[in-house]
C-alpha cells in the first residue's frame, strides 16, 4: 500500500499563495488517481481537486476554479496543489488521497479514495 505525507501548509494573508505537496512512499504514485480534500472545523471533508493517474483529465471544485492548480510528478512520486488568491474561507486542514482503481472519471467523494495523508493546516487571515 501507499503512504502519503502532506506538507506546505501555513499561515498566509488573504490574497497570498501557498503550494502544498503530497509525497508518496511504499508504492509508485503512477498506480493511483489522486485528489485533494479539505476540512474546516465543524464541517465535512470536501472535495477540492483531482487528477488522474496519467495527469489528465483534471477536476476542480467550483469554489477553487481559477485559483488552485493540481499537478503531479510521477517521477518524484509527488502531487502538488498550488493555491493562489487565497481567501479566509479556504482555511482548513488539507488532505491528499489516493484511489487504487484507475479511470478517467471525476471522483469527489471521500469513500472513493483508499489512502489518506495526515493533513496539513492552511490558515488564511483577513
Amino acid at each position: 500500500q501507499v503512504q502519503l505525507v502532506e506538507s506546505g501548509g501555513g499561515l498566509v494573508q488573504a490574497g497570498g499563495s501557498l503550494r502544498l505537496s503530497c509525497a508518496a512512499s511504499g508504492r509508485t504514485l503512477r498506480n493511483y488517481n489522486m485528489g485533494w480534500f479539505r476540512q474546516a472545523p465543524g464541517k465535512e471533508r470536501d472535495f477540492v481537486a483531482a487528477i488522474t493517474w496519467s495527469g489528465g483529465p483534471i477536476y476542480y471544485a467550483d469554489s477553487v476554479k481559477g485559483r488552485f492548480t493540481i499537478s503531479r510528478d510521477n517521477a518524484k512520486n509527488t502531487m502538488y496543489l498550488q493555491m493562489n488568491s487565497l481567501k479566509p474561507e479556504d482555511t482548513a486542514v488539507y488532505y491528499c488521497a489516493a484511489r487504487s482503481y484507475l479511470d478517467y472519471l471525476m471522483h469527489t467523494q471521500t469513500y472513493e479514495y483508499d489512502y489518506w495523508g495526515q493533513g496539513t493546516q492552511v490558515t488564511v487571515s483577513s
